[in-house]
């Protein structure tokens, strides 16, 4: 007796469904991380008395070289990818250094700016992309591409003037965070290019969190150096202390995790999108929960750049294509 067209349909039916419901989920949960480690680092930088950006960027490096660890190596999310020679080691090394600088950079920035104004300068990261993307390759966009990019540089120079809690050198390590992280992945796409060096995002973060917990543990020490003392002190005076750095760190791998996850199952025109719409829910979210001052302009000067990095998205994908027919 054979199965009737409906009968057969259904399974399907379920299977899309279970998938759309895993998607949705895995998207929640990106959000919920990113989102969330971005709030509680401004919370525990400025509304908590943890003023120690460093130490705070180790704790999640190490976070991530432990879960990164258990993930790919028991739990076997990704498969392990070995290092095999020298020189991809000191490659390796080298993107943990830039990261480090971006990471730091923009937690020191949100002991001093607005989350919604922090949003808006990290917004720009395609500029120093396409910027530094042309200096160290030589790479050239088309021209309306990079015309694309105006807006984008134009509407955080709007939000700027907006801003009233802007800070000079809260606002100078924000953009030194966007530049470095923008280096990052132009490095990343120099060094491990060829086939035998490429490394998936989760192994890439295996590798560079122990050299990033390295590099920090010696600086927050001496840049840093009364973090240990205050922090136990923090930790007696405040119950919640040690709870809100434990779930700070992990939401740190989530990020990086989630991320990964989220690029492996849609599209990076998916991707791009859902990336964009993620700033615009952060800013809402910080602005109702810190109750930060907002005006007009900065919102205006904020929209302007979200719709300029929208447009450059939309631009370079047209002309992908285009190149590739």
């Amino acid at each position: 007796m054979s199965a009737s067209p409906a009968n057969l349909a259904k399974p399907c039916k379920m299977s899309s469904k279970k998938q759309g419901l895993f998607l949705s989920s895995l998207i929640v949960l990106w959000y919920s991380s990113n989102i969330g480690v971005l709030l509680l680092n401004k919370y525990l930088l400025s509304n908590y008395g943890f003023k120690f950006p460093i130490f705070l960027t180790m704790c999640h490096m190490s976070a991530c070289a432990v879960l990164s660890y258990i993930s790919i190596v028991f739990l076997k999310i990704v498969p392990l990818q070995m290092i095999k020679s020298r020189s991809q080691f000191i490659k390796i090394a080298t993107l943990s250094v830039v990261f480090c600088g971006s990471v730091v950079g923009g937690n020191i920035s949100l002991r001093y700016l607005a989350v919604s104004f922090n949003q808006a300068v990290g917004a720009t990261t395609p500029f120093f992309t396409a910027l530094f993307a042309y200096m160290v390759t030589l790479k050239r966009e088309a021209w309306v591409t990079y015309g694309a990019l105006v807006p984008v540089v134009a509407g955080v120079v709007i939000a700027s003037g907006g801003e009233p809690g802007f800070q000079l050198f809260g606002f100078i390590m924000c953009l030194s965070a966007t530049a470095a992280r923008a280096f990052k992945s132009v490095l990343q796409g120099i060094l491990l290019s060829s086939e035998g060096e490429k490394l998936n995002s989760m192994n890439l973060l295996l590798y560079m969190s122990p050299v990033a917990v390295l590099v920090l543990l010696p600086a927050a020490l001496i840049m840093e150096p009364n973090v240990f003392d205050v922090t136990l002190s923090l930790g007696r005076e405040k119950k919640f202390m040690w709870i809100l750095l434990l779930v700070n760190s992990v939401m740190a791998y989530s990020a990086n995790l989630t991320n990964f996850l989220v690029t492996k199952h849609t599209s990076a025109l998916t991707l791009q999108v859902l990336g964009n719409a993620k700033g615009a829910v952060a800013v809402v979210i910080s602005i109702l929960l810190f109750r930060n001052p907002v005006t007009a302009i900065g919102i205006g000067g904020y929209t302007i750049t979200v719709l300029g990095v929208v447009a450059y998205g939309e631009t370079k994908r047209r002309f992908s294509q285009i190149k590739s027919l």
